[in-house]
């Protein structure tokens, strides 16, 4: 909720106080402020198919409180929640902003033109930096129980090999 809160703050004080598409510098050309209202995905991207990322919003939000159902990792509590956190944000843009519910458009306002010529928001920064994270969590092997991977190596792994001469006879035929 700290994330969802924070990004909906950011978006009404840029709303409120900042023109529209017009870069104000806060750091030269290494940080500014360009508020825009994306339709689309990242670039803008499938601008005018708001419905659809609407709709895909919802399920991926859907997914993630499905999945946090069975965390038992802090760790995979907290980049859980901090994606969570930003895919409900856009989310909120999405369903309750102009032009209207279900359709609604972004509030973008970060550029770093030195970077990418994107422009995106507080939202944004949690679901790039979560999926990331998800990525890092499941490449070390960190389940969602808060076990490892080589924590659960199966029997057939941990078994000595038995000797030829420990092992149980083969069954035979009868010879006569």
């Amino acid at each position: 909720m700290v994330v969802l809160a924070a990004d909906q703050f950011v978006k009404y004080l840029t709303v409120e106080h900042l023109p529209p598409e017009e870069s104000v510098p806060v750091l030269g050309s290494f940080l500014q402020l360009f508020y825009i209202r994306n339709s689309g995905a990242a670039f803008s991207i499938g601008a005018g198919m708001t419905w659809i990322f609407t709709i895909a919003l919802t399920v991926v939000a859907g997914v993630i409180v499905w999945k946090t159902l069975s965390v038992h990792s802090r760790l995979w509590a907290v980049v859980l929640g901090a994606l969570l956190g930003g895919v409900l944000g856009n989310l909120t843009d999405r369903l309750l902003r102009d032009p209207g519910f279900a359709v609604g458009h972004v509030v973008d306002m970060i550029s770093m033109p030195w970077m990418l010529p994107a422009v995106f928001n507080v939202a944004d920064i949690f679901i790039v930096t979560g999926m990331i994270s998800v990525a890092l969590l499941v490449v070390i092997g960190l389940r969602l129980d808060g076990t490892r991977e080589r924590d659960h190596v199966t029997a057939d792994e941990t078994a000595p090999e038995a000797d030829d001469a420990n092992a149980a006879p083969a069954a035979s035929s009868n010879e006569a």
